[in-house]
């Protein structure tokens, strides 16, 4: 049986990173299925430098005169002639600071920008994790799967087994996602597997390491109730029964990976429309709180969360 389409795996093109959210199918098509196993500034002169007379200073100067009758110009003579070669000197040097002007920063170097800009993030809805090229770091089971047991929205689940495998037609079956998982690169398929609280639901996730988003839409493509991902049974009292009986199967693409699931009642009876809901429903809130978000955080950086 194959599980309705919950997520988007079309790879087109938007400025949002985030895969979207889709509510839960309100049907489900079974098919029972037997398991088999800053700028600087120069110095600006004044707006007017003056007379090198200081009795035309404007009034606002307080500077004396040697020439002035009064106190202060009792002075010696070289103490006089001392002072006006001081008022000399200075008028010479804003004359020339004025014709000078301001420094200018492109000749300076003043304010230029030093620093490379950032690369920008590669485009399109998976961003980094469209291609291996620019996500590089493999996968791990704990970046996956890093909670044992977890809720959503209420509901309780529980990790029971995992598998990490380099080989990955050792983790799916069916010719056509073989080929398709042969032909796309795939460097790493791991798998978990998971019951619900009532022990009523069990299943298994797998995410096969592909080298781009072409080929993992290609795997995507051939997802059937013939062509899925290998049930891994636990060694506890409820997933041991994973892939016994009917069950539903999906693939998804998300960038260059592809996620796979197979979940089923644990008596391996073929659910009824009701039934179909609630199984699809914990498919759902497993992969979007493990494998979904783990994915998100290599679009938005290419690497690992930490």
């Amino acid at each position: 049986m194959v599980f309705p389409e919950d997520r988007e795996s079309s790879t087109e093109s938007t400025p949002r990173r985030f895969r979207k959210k889709r509510e839960d199918e309100t049907e489900s098509v079974f098919s029972p299925r037997k398991q088999h196993g800053d700028r600087g500034e120069g110095t600006k002169g004044p707006e007017a430098a003056g007379d090198a007379k200081p009795e035309e200073a404007g009034p606002r100067a307080e500077t004396w005169s040697p020439y002035a009758e009064g106190k202060r110009s009792r002075g010696p003579l070289w103490f006089t002639l001392g002072g006006v070669g001081v008022l000399a000197l200075l008028a010479g040097g804003l004359v020339v600071m004025m014709k000078s002007g301001p420094a200018d920063p492109a000749a300076t170097g003043e304010g230029r920008r030093t620093s490379a800009p950032l690369p920008s993030a590669p485009p399109g809805k998976y961003s980094y994790a469209a291609e291996r090229t620019t996500d590089p770091e493999p996968l791990t089971v704990k970046e996956l799967f890093p909670k044992k047991k977890f809720a959503v929205s209420g509901r309780s689940y529980e990790m029971t087994v995992t598998s990490k495998l380099k080989k990955c037609a050792d983790g799916a079956v069916g010719d056509k996602l073989l080929k398709a998982l042969k032909s796309g690169k795939c460097t790493q398929l791991i798998r978990a597997s998971f019951r619900d609280k009532s022990g009523k639901v069990i299943g298994t996730v797998g995410v096969a390491n592909l080298k781009s988003s072409k080929t993992a839409t290609k795997a995507a493509s051939v997802g059937n109730d013939a062509n899925y991902v290998k049930p891994l049974a636990g060694k506890d009292e409820v997933t041991k029964f994973v892939g016994s009986g009917s069950g539903g199967t999906k693939v998804w693409m998300h960038g260059h990976y592809a996620v796979m699931i197979w979940f089923q009642n644990k008596d391996g009876v073929k659910p009824d429309s009701k039934g179909s809901k609630v199984i699809f429903r914990a498919a759902t809130d497993i992969t979007k709180a493990t494998v979904f978000k783990a994915l998100d955080a290599r679009t938005l950086t290419g690497f690992p969360a930490t």
